[in-house]
């Protein structure tokens, strides 16, 4: 989940993906297409026709089971790749904990993923209380393995490590409890993301000696606990693979950052059968678990002619389970000018500085995307404040919020993590009117802190105060929200002054969002003043509720 771009490559034809629907047969449920499809697979088709349902923009709030083999050992994000970095940290973990990766390389760890204390119901009714109206799974990251019953891979979890349906058991808990359910698709990546799996040891006794992908035949599995699986399948094959001849580990790791560690690339121009895998794949997780969401960890639609066969497909099944009428939301990033009409532009870890004319979604998580223990050891979680300012901000924008929970490998979460979500839920009982089924108003918010657009932006923002007041609307009430408790108790908003350009109209009474009975409030020229009741002190952020003639 980084940003980085090449132009290297060449897109698959469409002919071969139809040549290659064909050969694979039908994949669709009965009526999963439409008789007449409204989108085809192209940016006008796709443009023109979409509008981003009103359960999404309703919605707001998510929640995401990030989770794959790669929680197991507990060192965070991107371990499949890099314990194959020489002079890593999580190189050096693994060889301490599982060997040499010649010997023991992260299919083992698939192998070893049990997901033995997984609870869905228990996790979802915890998410649920939190205010989260979406549940994503991820259904594959960049490690090429699919979290469900896939009958184009082998390497699925059906097979190997849980051997449960992943994503098919959080579907259904998901919607027994009336949550709209989405999946992440992540694995059009994996071609170049893993090709660190070839490599080998610049320096040491194991120098030259490749790595387990490299070797690995269908055939060496005999008598295995792979046995009939292809680790090349997996591996995805050698697309790019480094060099003989590095001594340095640094000029190694080097070469793999400026080559396999692109990003957001075109298809593999020498390997089109894992293009058409994926897409094979990926439609056969559509049609299998009808997803309401659909999020692609790509720069625009992964793939080429692929990614946007899918899209089409996508909106058109979605058209026919729904009786004509289009439920689904497909994520992408990095759009620009009109594509962001055609799909619902995801920003990892960011922002926008405005309220945006279409519907949007920020994703981020409150600690590494994959379960760290440092992470937990050092009590580094977002908290329940930070998550909960994030939301409001983003809301106030005409945007959603997907919150990443990381999961341990036995399938648990944390007591750090439970003491955010209870504070979210807290929040959430009382001021979730303020959030959920709202609409901005006619500017996103005032105050101090200035957020900058775009995604990777955490780190460098700045905290919120509670001089940072953020707007929503619902009917006819006007929501202020105040992002922090006002160290005198008065909360004081410069946009509602009287004879406010945003607000030229009364204001006739105030109310605490959760609260019945008005509260006294003074409208000056400076702004609107409202002491509000010192048994809300320590709130993570206050809402109040307005109401008067042309205010909304």
């Amino acid at each position: 989940m980084q940003a980085s771009k090449t132009t290297a490559g060449a897109a698959l034809t469409r002919r071969t993906l139809l040549q290659a629907t064909a050969t694979a047969g039908a994949l669709a449920l009965p009526h999963a297409r439409a008789a007449s499809p409204a989108f085809t697979p192209d940016w006008d088709s796709l443009i023109g026709g979409y509008r981003a349902p009103d359960w999404f923009r309703d919605a707001k709030f998510g929640i995401w089971a990030h989770w794959t083999a790669q929680c197991v050992p507990e060192m965070g994000d991107w371990y499949a790749r890099n314990m194959y970095i020489q002079g890593h940290a999580q190189y050096e973990h693994h060889l301490k904990a599982y060997g040499h990766p010649s010997q023991a390389g992260f299919m083992e760890m698939n192998h070893r993923w049990k997901a033995e204390h997984w609870d869905p119901d228990a996790l979802l009714d915890l998410y649920l209380n939190c205010g989260a109206k979406y549940f994503v799974a991820l259904a594959n990251h960049h490690d090429n393995f699919d979290n469900y019953d896939s009958r184009y891979h082998g390497w699925n979890s059906t097979r190997i490590g849980p051997k449960r349906d992943i994503v098919g058991i959080w579907a259904k808990a998901a919607r027994q409890r009336g949550l709209r359910f989405g999946v992440s698709n992540h694995a059009g990546n994996a071609w170049h993301w893993f090709q660190t799996a070839y490599g080998y040891d610049a320096q040491g006794p194991l120098a030259g000696k490749r790595y387990d992908a490299f070797n690995l035949t269908q055939a060496d599995g005999k008598g295995q606990w792979w046995e009939s699986l292809d680790p090349q399948d997996l591996y995805t094959g050698r697309n790019m693979v480094i060099p003989d001849g590095f001594t340095d580990p640094k000029a190694a790791a080097d070469w793999h950052a400026a080559n396999d560690g692109v990003w957001h690339v075109p298809p593999p121009a020498n390997n089109p059968g894992f293009t058409r895998r994926w897409f094979l794949r990926c439609r056969d997780l559509i049609d299998t678990y009808r997803p309401d969401l659909l999020y692609f960890d790509n720069d625009g639609i992964p793939l080429g002619q692929a990614g946007m066969d899918i899209a089409a497909h996508f909106y058109n099944a979605s058209m026919a389970w729904h009786g004509g009428k289009l439920e689904a939301v497909l994520n992408a990033k990095g759009l620009h000018g009109d594509r962001r009409l055609a799909v619902v532009e995801d920003v990892e870890r960011g922002s926008r500085d405005d309220i945006q004319p279409q519907p949007w979604q920020t994703d981020t998580c409150i600690g590494d995307w994959h379960y760290s223990r440092s992470v937990f050891d050092k009590h580094q979680y977002k908290s329940a404040a930070t998550v909960l300012h994030i939301l409001c901000d983003v809301v106030s924008k005409n945007g959603n919020l997907l919150l990443s929970v990381p999961m341990k490998g036995d399938g648990t979460i944390d007591g750090d993590e439970r003491k955010t979500l209870d504070g979210i839920a807290t929040w959430m009982a009382r001021n979730g009117e303020a959030i959920h089924g709202t609409r901005p108003w006619r500017r996103f918010g005032e105050g101090p802190t200035q957020v900058k657009g775009g995604s990777m932006g955490e780190q460098s923002a700045q905290p919120f105060t509670a001089q940072d007041i953020r707007f929503t609307t619902k009917g006819g009430a006007l929501h202020a929200i105040a992002l922090g408790w006002p160290q005198d108790g008065v909360m004081r908003v410069s946009s509602l002054a009287q004879d406010s350009a945003f607000a030229p109209g009364s204001i006739d009474r105030v109310e605490v969002v959760g609260a019945a009975g008005s509260l006294p409030f003074q409208r000056t020229r400076k702004g609107l003043e409202v002491r509000v009741p010192e048994g809300l002190a320590g709130s993570p952020a206050i809402a109040l509720k307005l109401f008067g003639r042309g205010l909304v």
